[in-house]
């Protein structure tokens, strides 16, 4: 079997993908990134080689806020940004999706879309309300668990305001409507209708979202907040089949892409045993100039198996260089 690997590594989860020469989905891993991207990486790598045996990877793609760690690790053929890769994955889906939705575990994201193409997008770094870790927090808080909080919401009849434009004063207010008798449901559909309104007033602000709309991300599995994006909208939203790993695929759809076209002609990955070896990363600062850049190592052994950082081309990614050489000429 000839495969097509996509991993996507996040502050919150490590995802993996595994698609044949058609594009179908073969095997797919999530795993939480527990703050150890390299062994959330290899965890999922292991899981990923035991499900597919002695297939042969043609081609592999990384994405996510740890898409440089992860490439230089596996040997990956295409590196991009999560915009490009959560669009290509939506798109395999709805090909005429216009509107993508994604909530993940620590930001969110909105991408507009014509004819196939990315016209728009926004994402939210900045505050924590209505992503996946906030949610978790709250489930907890509230024991209600995660599994369980999307259907907890849809047993509201009469859903409280729930101030939600600050994860501090979301939680606060929801203490409060505790405090004043409200049910349970009723205070996490508020919740929900929290989120939503400020992923709207927020990353969707001046945006005009059209359908076909669909929600990605982990998030998407909360059926209340699916729901209000439904109400809010007033447009059916779809939830794929993939939805927690859609990073993943679409990381995978462009290697299969790639390589099929000829980008490369043979893939760079360093095989599944590489989820046995043992990596260490360090920095050091740079004195060449007053930029002062971090550069960072990943080590394997005495080995330098990547390094970047600079701002310049005055050091390179090493396979055997030590930590003090710099590119000349």
């Amino acid at each position: 079997m000839r495969l097509y690997l996509g991993i996507d590594v996040g502050s919150v989860s490590t995802n993996l993908v595994a698609l044949d020469a058609d594009g179908e989905v073969i095997e797919t891993v999530y795993l939480r990134t527990g703050g150890r991207p390299i062994e959330a990486l290899q965890k999922g790598l292991g899981e990923v080689g035991r499900a597919v045996g002695d297939a042969t990877v043609m081609g592999v793609g990384a994405t996510g806020s740890g898409r440089t760690l992860a490439g230089a690790i596996m040997g990956a053929d295409v590196v991009k940004n999560e915009i490009t890769a959560h669009a290509i994955a939506a798109l395999s889906e709805e090909p005429g999706v216009r509107t993508v939705l994604e909530i993940g575990g620590q930001d969110s994201k909105l991408i507009i879309l014509a004819d196939g193409v990315v016209v728009d997008f926004a994402m939210n770094t900045v505050c924590a309300a209505g992503t996946g870790s906030f949610l978790d927090h709250q489930s907890a808080r509230l024991g209600v668990p995660i599994e369980e909080f999307g259907d907890f919401a849809l047993q509201s009849s009469s859903p409280v305001r729930i101030a939600g434009r600050c994860a501090v004063f979301a939680e606060s207010d929801m203490i409060h409507k505790q405090q004043m008798g409200h049910g349970l449901p009723d205070i996490v559909a508020g919740l929900c209708e929290a989120l939503v309104r400020n992923y709207l007033n927020n990353v969707g602000k001046g945006k005009e979202l059209r359908a076909p709309v669909l929600f990605q991300g982990g998030v998407a599995a909360n059926a209340g907040i699916r729901a209000a994006f439904e109400r809010a909208l007033e447009v059916p939203v779809t939830v794929p089949t993939y939805h927690d790993v859609m990073g993943a695929l679409g990381a995978a759809l462009l290697a299969r892409d790639e390589a099929q076209r000829g980008v490369f002609v043979a893939s760079a990955f360093r095989g599944f045993d590489i989820s046995t070896h043992h990596y260490v990363t360090k920095s050091f600062e740079c004195d060449g100039c007053t930029n002062a850049c971090e550069i960072v190592d990943v080590v394997h052994g005495e080995d330098v198996v990547a390094r970047w950082g600079g701002r310049c081309d005055r050091w390179e990614r090493s396979a055997s260089g030590d930590r003090g050489r710099a590119v000349t000429g």
